[in-house]
């Protein structure tokens, strides 16, 4: 592979660019980003840093789905906190509650596509929830329900506030 590359000097100074754009990366990400940026502005396909733009945009997705997944697990613990614990209602799990919902609403508004199988990132953030909400209250989540008592539409609701 290596004498194939070798006989053909573009693939070579090809090679020789994906190298100094990958130290690039390693030594200054902002730069690389925005020279990346700059070539791709500038159609100059070949000179771009291909493999570490489709790992970067991969982190991308996951991180959004991470953001989702947390938001919604804080949202959700406010939630029970609101259900379990009436007596200790403050503003501040208001403020928290809306806070998060907006939040989830801009970041599936800017990602749609993370509305696919929300019940599934509800659930798992659900597991999140009941840990968060044990730590915090010391309420052992055991009497908590085994699924999440509140829907999609129930959880981005402004106006909804869970009752015992």
């Amino acid at each position: 592979m290596l004498q194939y590359l070798m006989d053909s000097p573009n693939t070579v100074t090809h090679i020789t660019n994906i190298s100094t754009e990958q130290s690039l990366y390693e030594r200054d990400f902002y730069q690389w980003a925005l020279h990346n940026a700059e070539l791709l502005k500038q159609g100059k396909l070949a000179e771009i840093d291909i493999y570490n733009i489709a790992e970067e945009l991969e982190d991308m997705g996951r991180n959004n789905k991470r953001e989702l997944e947390s938001r919604l697990a804080i949202l959700i613990m406010h939630l029970l906190k609101w259900q379990y614990q009436a007596k200790h209602r403050c503003r501040s799990w208001i403020t928290t509650i809306n806070t998060q919902r907006m939040d989830i609403e801009l970041l599936l508004k800017n990602s749609p596509s993370l509305k696919h199988k929300i019940e599934i990132t509800i659930e798992e953030s659900f597991v999140n929830a009941k840990r968060l909400f044990e730590n915090e209250t010391s309420i052992n989540q055991n009497i908590l329900p085994e699924t999440c008592p509140y829907t999609f539409e129930e959880i981005i609701n402004h106006k909804f506030r869970p009752e015992k």
